[in-house]
């Protein structure tokens, strides 16, 4: 059976929400008609997310785990998930419930036209503070890597497999994919998605980890696009050699 969607959630100390967001993922991954899996890569939680996921595991067949040793980061869930999953077509969200599962057929549908469909949180459920940070950031952000994408933080994306397979992931470099795929001369796209509050668990996010480490990321990315080798071979020219 050759699997359609691999959809892929990183999870660190989700047990409020993981049960759920599953729950809302699986029918509307089955009303789409296409064989798929779920990967949920668990980023060394010290909660029960883990053993949650391993009792889900018994009765949902699609469903794979991913346990880390400990805590790598969210790069390093995204790119384990990506290097296990067998889709032709990954999906990604966050771990928190968020993100609405409802808005995946918008992005599967619009995929069929590019290589990367990013979702766009445009009325964010966020406290202030997050808002304000991920603003200028967003900002810094577009300037410098030309990305043409209001929002590269929304988890909620979709990636045509082929494409995502070229792109070499480091720490960070999850929040620059949308950069990352222009560079190699993918086609992205970008479409509005809903946001939903956090109505369980912590923010696993602050000041530091969302704006000094992605403003230096971003320096990284902004040299990769002004270094990128683009070159075009007009034509090639051999002559049949001698005693050929």
């Amino acid at each position: 059976m050759t699997i359609r969607y691999s959809v892929v959630i990183p999870i660190k100390n989700e047990e409020e929400n993981i049960t759920h967001l599953i729950e809302e993922v699986e029918p509307v991954m089955m009303k789409l008609g296409h064989p798929w899996e779920l990967i949920c890569v668990d980023d060394g939680s010290t909660d029960q997310s883990l053993s949650l996921l391993e009792g889900l595991c018994k009765n949902k067949p699609y469903l794979r785990v991913l346990s880390f040793q400990q805590n790598y980061g969210q790069s390093s869930a995204f790119a384990a998930g990506f290097e296990a999953a067998k889709g032709e077509f990954v999906i990604t969200l966050d771990g928190d419930g968020q993100n609405d599962p409802q808005d995946i057929p918008k992005l599967t549908a619009m995929i069929q036209e590019c290589d990367l469909v990013v979702g766009w949180r445009i009325d964010r459920k966020d406290p202030l503070s997050k808002k304000v940070i991920s603003k200028i950031s967003n900002r810094i952000r577009s300037k410098l890597c030309q990305d043409g994408v209001h929002d590269t933080g929304c988890s909620l994306k979709i990636y045509r497999a082929s494409a995502l397979k070229k792109i070499k992931m480091y720490k960070g470099m999850h929040r620059f994919l949308p950069a990352l795929f222009l560079i190699e001369e993918f086609k992205v796209k970008e479409i509005p998605v809903r946001h939903r509050e956090r109505t369980k668990g912590k923010t696993k996010y602050h000041f530091f980890n969302r704006s000094i480490g992605p403003i230096c990321d971003m320096f990284a990315v902004y040299w990769m696009r002004r270094r990128a080798l683009k070159h075009q071979i007009r034509e090639e020219i051999s002559y049949p050699k001698v005693n050929e």
